[in-house]
């Protein structure tokens, strides 16, 4: 990516400009040190003067009131702005640029004002120290703080509950509670200038006088630090995405990825950059420069790339896409400026300002085209049947022949803040974590857009920081990574069906997961390690199996902190934190083995093994086939790795006459109790039921099954005695002792009633 800068032949600010703000996409306002407010029309390039100034009212800052998202409604601009200035006030000024109101703020310059996400309040940060709140009409809250070091930079947290400031060389996070700790700490080696806060991937961003950069976590973790720049960073600025950010300096311009590393830089002769702003769509920023030039830029040679294509934004409504087997070249122009750009899955989907474009990598010339009710889409996420738009109305998903399937949504929902790592697809499932309560992440159908199962979503013990949807196989088997807060990784169940979400812990440590596209193997970096789960579901067959079917190797060919950024087939693709892309290979037997296995062809799988010779793929196999219920497959695999005590259990039940007791101690085998007794409830294999609790030595619910049914009452109490007798221990339990009272245990009797009962059993099986 880059920046296509655009400047004016002459300034049309006579002194230095300090502030811009964006209405809408295509019109900018721009305050100076000449007292001239002007607007700027980016479509027919004209500039217009909206305000003339007082002589004594040098600008400093200018926000503008953030827009309401009415669904169904384009998106219009906004109709205020507050300017702040050297007079020690703020100033609320209208589109026409009438001054609604000017309030006396602060002693000295008012040097920031920005508007809470939600327009309810105002903070402004002055030269005396003091950050106020202010209520949206302009009257005072609150001193939130008073400091002996002018405030050069304020910003709100993402949920408008916190403050960020500046305070010389040390950053301030500030909560609204009255009684509530700031969190300070030193940030830069030189007075710190600006701060933004990113609200979708809430990392902060610092530039100060020390000619560094550095983006920080919202704990003031240190993330990156850029190396000393020639000049002071004296403005800086994340795309409302928070995929990228812009930094400001002496002559530069640069674009970096939010990980620190530059995509771009610019050395226009525009003196200072003291304001960035990124218009809402985040395409394109303006900056005011120390000449009383506005820099515009767009945003372009974004690439993306899948399997064998490389699709490249060349201009702000053209794509060149590149088949680099064949060298075959398309180029694609659209009537808009193009807004996100999504590839995979055999589709490319492209959002403009105001359509919706879905290509297929087949047939580059007929593409379905709809219209978007939202000018704004700000996120595209895509699965192998459809694809899913956020924009600040709402989340909708869509067929690839463009239909609209549905628009799930939720209480206390925020589109704006989700991204890759928030929301999730797959063929019939949307995840998508809460912003109000991190613990929590909403399940809903992807075909209907109503909730999982009773509707309760997941309530993970943890804030979430990632969640990722497995891609293939049957709904019911789909799977959930979950990365929280600790970097644990986690795998629970999408639906469940009665019994409790089972949750399992794989991993700790986890930096940045991927999902195959073709089946279901789960890759991760994982403090200072690249691993491959190459069956993930063998943690809900066999625990014990898990560690065999795991692949791992040092990672410390890519660097400190690497991005994995998409797993197809057999490769690995691995970003560093340079920016370089590294590509990575795993073994292609355990996607063919999970091939054979989907399509039930046990016995070319069983080859597939023989033929390699490699434990992990055995261990595969037998996790799968266990799974499956395929015991004559288990056999064979758990015997190619050694686990002769699970073949034993393996051979026993292959000798039990019925299906459904055979489906029980498969489901006992993967340790699933619950499930093994409701199958065998429903069998109305009630002894069995009442054998298979004794065996466990859950006496109590062995004898509560047998009271119930009125059945081998007897035996429970026999083997309880017996089991008492070889411990040397007397009976305590007064169920038990009530129940013995009126019974006699006679041995033989119930030796002969259990050969009875298996005798049916057998009948039975037989029969079938």
């Amino acid at each position: 990516m880059k920046f296509k800068t655009t400047l004016q032949k002459e300034p049309k600010h006579t002194e230095i400009a300090t502030c811009v703000g964006w209405t809408t996409p295509d019109e900018v306002y721009s305050g100076s040190d000449d007292h001239q407010i002007l607007r700027w029309n980016l479509l027919n390039n004209e500039t217009v003067n909206t305000t003339k100034l007082p002589n004594d009212v040098y600008p400093t800052d200018i926000h503008w009131f953030p827009k309401s998202s009415g669904v169904g409604k384009k998106q219009g601009g906004s109709d205020l702005f507050v300017l702040t200035s050297t007079d020690g006030k703020f100033h609320l000024i209208s589109r026409t640029g009438r001054v609604e109101k000017s309030v006396e703020s602060h002693r000295g310059a008012v040097l920031a004002g920005r508007w809470s996400y939600d327009g309810t309040a105002l903070v402004t940060a002055g030269e005396d120290g003091q950050v106020k709140i202010w209520s949206r009409s302009g009257m005072l809250r609150s001193t939130l703080t008073q400091n002996s070091t002018p405030v050069y930079s304020v910003v709100w947290g993402p949920d408008s509950d916190q403050i960020l400031y500046t305070n010389g060389r040390q950053l301030v996070i500030k909560p609204l509670q009255a009684n509530a700790k700031p969190s300070t700490w030193k940030a830069h080696d030189g007075v710190i200038l600006k701060v933004d806060w990113n609200p979708a991937n809430n990392l902060i961003l610092s530039g100060a006088e020390d000619c560094k950069f550095k983006i920080w976590d919202c704990y003031g973790r240190q993330m990156y630090s850029s190396s000393s720049n020639d000049y002071p960073i004296t403005s800086i600025a994340w795309t409302p995405d928070g995929e990228c950010f812009a930094v400001g300096s002496f002559n530069t311009l640069r674009l970096c990825d939010k990980t620190g590393w530059s995509h771009a830089l610019e050395k226009p002769n525009i003196g200072s950059v003291f304001n960035l702003a990124w218009s809402s769509d985040g395409t394109q920023i303006a900056g005011a420069c120390g000449n009383g030039q506005i820099i515009f830029a767009h945003v372009i040679e974004k690439r993306l790339e899948w399997k064998n294509f490389e699709v490249t934004v060349s201009d702000r409504q053209t794509i060149n896409v590149r088949n680099v087997v064949n060298d075959a070249k398309e180029k694609l122009d659209f009537r808009d400026r193009i807004i996100k750009v999504s590839l995979a899955f055999d589709h490319l989907v492209v959002a403009t300002s105001s359509q919706c474009y879905v290509y297929s990598v087949r047939n580059w010339n007929t593409p379905m085209i709809f219209d978007l009710k939202e000018g704004g889409v700000t996120l595209i996420v895509q699965a192998e049947k459809h694809f899913l738009l956020v924009d600040n109305a709402g989340i909708y998903v869509y067929s690839y022949e463009g239909r609209m399937v549905c628009s799930p949504k939720f209480q206390g929902m925020r589109t704006d803040i989700l991204n890759t790592q928030t929301i999730s697809l797959s063929n019939d499932t949307i995840a998508v974590r809460d912003k109000v309560d991190e613990k929590v992440i909403h399940l809903f159908e992807a075909q209907s857009g109503k909730p999982l199962g009773d509707g309760k979503p997941i309530t993970h013990k943890m804030e979430v920081m990632e969640i990722a949807l497995d891609q293939c196989g049957s709904s019911n088997e789909r799977r959930l990574a979950i990365i929280d807060k600790n970097r644990d990784l986690y795998l629970t169940s999408v639906r469940v069906f009665g019994a409790a979400r089972k949750t399992v812990k794989l991993g700790t440590m986890i930096m940045s997961l991927a999902w195959n596209d073709t089946c279901n193997m789960l890759a991760a970096l994982a403090d200072g390690k690249f691993t491959v789960w190459y069956y993930p579901n063998a943690v809900y067959v066999d625990k014990a199996l898990l560690p065999k079917t795991i692949f791992e190797k040092d990672a410390s060919e890519f660097g400190k902190n690497p991005q994995l950024l998409n797993f197809l087939g057999n490769h690995v693709t691995i970003r560093r934190a340079e920016g370089s892309l590294v590509s990575s290979g795993v073994s292609p037997y355990p996607a063919i083995l999970h091939g054979y296995v989907t399509s039930t062809k046990w016995d070319d799988a069983v080859r597939l093994c023989r033929f390699v010779k490699d434990e992990t793929l055995w261990s595969c196999m037998a996790a799968m086939a266990a799974y499956a219920k395929d015991l004559s497959t288990a056999e064979v695999a758990y015997a190619a790795i050694n686990e002769a005590d699970k073949v034993q259990y393996i051979l026993y039940i292959k000798e039990i006459p019925s299906k459904e007791a055979r489906n029980a101690e498969m489901a006992l085998f993967c340790g699933n109790q619950q499930d093994a007794e409701s199958i065998l409830l429903q069998a109305g294999l009630i002894f069995r039921t009442i054998m298979m609790n004794i065996q466990l030595f859950n006496w109590a619910r062995a004898l509560e099954l047998a009271v119930k049914h009125k059945t081998h009452v007897d035996s429970v109490l026999a083997f309880r005695k017996k089991f008492l007798d070889n411990c040397d221990k007397e009976e305590t339990d007064k169920r038990f002792l009530q129940y013995s009272e009126g019974v006699d245990i006679d041995w033989e009797k119930i030796e002969q009633k259990i050969e009875m009962e298996f005798q049916k059993e057998r009948e039975k099986g037989g029969r079938r």
